[in-house]
């Protein structure tokens, strides 16, 4: 099927028997600072590439999308063809085995899956499901290593997570060398708590932390 993209005149793809986009992916790509200097920008576990068609509107860059799901990554290509944009490349590819990539990339992004995974999971019966919201595939370590790996000197990892993998994040960020710059609690509403986080760090950089207004996705979405 296909449904709008949340007032963005875009077009996507969708199936019931995957997970479909989400708020988090929208609050992501509006979260993210490109400036004139940024060339290429990558979004990981893309999934229908919600995050690369919104930031495609809203700047002429390179970007591009990896998303490990065959089926998955199918309609993100039929949304980028439907939109009839031409600045995103999609790549059907495990996110570990991006190789030749190394010190490329401006900025990266990730909405990744949220949660741990273990024998002792419960997990969905539909394994496309699964795989886009547990650590099947890959892991939040796994995320931030490679992104280390793949941005340029001072480049930006966005990432938006649960609140509860927050020290975990922080963590991650001294270990690969990610200084922290922008953070942002997400609320469902003004009275309830926050619901997730969005976050950035900059490679080989040190702490310079601005802590944003809390964003409320009810006066987010009364705004489009």
């Amino acid at each position: 099927m296909i449904n709008d993209l949340l007032g963005y005149n875009l077009k996507i793809y969708q199936d019931k028997s995957c997970f479909k986009y989400s708020i988090d992916s929208v609050l992501l790509a509006e979260f993210v600072n490109i400036t004139d200097r940024c060339k290429n920008i990558i979004d990981l576990c893309t999934g229908n590439a919600p995050i690369p068609l919104i930031l495609s509107t809203k700047f002429n860059k390179n970007i591009y999308g990896i998303e490990i799901q065959k089926n998955i990554y199918d309609m993100a290509l039929e949304s980028i063809k439907l939109n009839n944009i031409d600045n995103i490349k999609l790549l059907n590819l495990d996110v570990l085995n991006l190789n030749g990539y190394d010190n490329y990339f401006d900025i990266v992004t990730c909405n990744p899956p949220y949660f741990k995974y273990d024998k002792t999971s419960l997990i969905n019966k539909n394994d496309s499901k699964a795989i886009a919201r547990h650590e099947i595939k890959i892991t939040l370590e796994d995320i931030i290593k490679k992104s280390s790996e793949i941005l340029k000197y001072s480049g930006s990892l966005y990432l938006v997570h649960r609140n509860e993998r927050f020290t975990e994040i922080l963590e991650l960020f001294k270990k690969y060398n990610f200084g922290l710059r922008k953070l942002q609690f997400v609320y469902d509403n003004i009275d309830s708590n926050s619901c997730f986080l969005l976050i950035e760090g900059k490679l080989n950089c040190k702490d310079d932390l601005k802590i944003l207004k809390p964003l409320y996705i009810d006066k987010f979405l009364e705004d489009r």
